[in-house]
């Protein structure tokens, strides 16, 4: 009888984690078999193509109006460059949150926090001209610059990044900083020695989930950059259905699809961090 219970259970289970797994993967599914469908539409498609062809991906690397390849590559270098600001930026800002007393600390917290219930795109007129003025005496940091662009993504990074950085800081016992400075490291040796190697899962989470939304974030970047060459891959996309919804969605899919593929390898290079223990090997008994 507890055998058959167990196994009615374990069904269950296993019947309900299939359909999420079947609920996740059928839009990606949809969309793959939407880049090899050379009809061009939605209209009729099926999860399986009658007519597979790879003319989609050939138009995309055959056509100057759309330069899939510099998109790509512009949205890749935006996002390595502000996950890794951010994660820098965040490590030091986390570190003093956790281990340093100081007036205004709960207070800085709070309000780094609070500013973040607020969504960028609430002040993206505000973001424009301020960015406008910035670019008028620093023109490097103005409108139509990636450089512009990644300093409004790093403002607006900080609060939850901070706050996840610093609950993990706090689980690192302060005993091995101390056992370091006793050997006669410096505070910020043993912040680089010691802590930040302990702290590469949390670092790895926070650069791969900063990397995906800077990677796909459209209305920022479609405010801030105008010239196509310049276009994030977010914003480049919008241009294959932008007329009244021609019938691009055939390409649409396909691009969407390479677009794909930086994360995907991000993931997978980041996933053993993403899976190693807190503070493997660091103490013992």
């Amino acid at each position: 009888m507890y055998r058959k219970h167990s196994f009615f259970r374990a069904l269950w289970r296993h019947t309900v984690l299939m359909l999420f797994v079947a609920f996740a993967l059928f839009p990606i599914l949809w969309v793959i078999s939407a880049s090899f469908n050379p009809a061009n539409t939605l209209v009729g498609q099926r999860l399986i193509p009658s007519n597979v062809s790879l003319a989609n991906y050939k138009e995309l690397f055959t056509s100057e109006q759309y330069p899939i390849a510099l998109w790509i590559r512009n949205s890749v270098v935006i996002g390595l460059i502000t996950s890794t600001l951010v994660v820098v930026l965040t490590s030091f800002a986390a570190y003093a949150f956790s281990r340093f007393r100081f007036k205004g600390r709960r207070t800085g917290l709070f309000a780094s926090l609070l500013i973040q219930v607020f969504p960028q795109m609430l002040a993206a007129v505000s973001i424009y001209l301020l960015v406008l003025s910035i670019g008028r005496l620093v023109p490097a940091l103005g409108i139509n610059t990636h450089a512009g662009l990644i300093l409004v993504y790093l403002g607006g990074a900080m609060g939850v990044n901070a706050w996840l950085m610093k609950g993990y800081f706090d689980t690192i016992p302060n005993s091995l900083e101390e056992s370091a400075m006793i050997d006669g490291a410096s505070p910020f040796q043993a912040f680089y020695m010691i802590i930040i190697p302990l702290a590469r899962p949390i670092l790895a989470v926070i650069f791969l989930l900063q990397f995906i939304a800077t990677y796909s974030e459209f209305i920022l970047a479609s405010v801030l950059i105008s010239s196509s060459e310049k276009y994030t891959l977010a914003v480049g996309l919008q241009m294959f259905i932008h007329d009244q919804y021609a019938s691009r969605w055939g390409v649409f899919a396909a691009a969407s699809v390479l677009g794909a593929l930086p994360i995907v390898l991000l993931f997978m290079f980041l996933q053993k961090y993403l899976v190693s223990g807190l503070t493997h090997g660091a103490v013992k008994g």
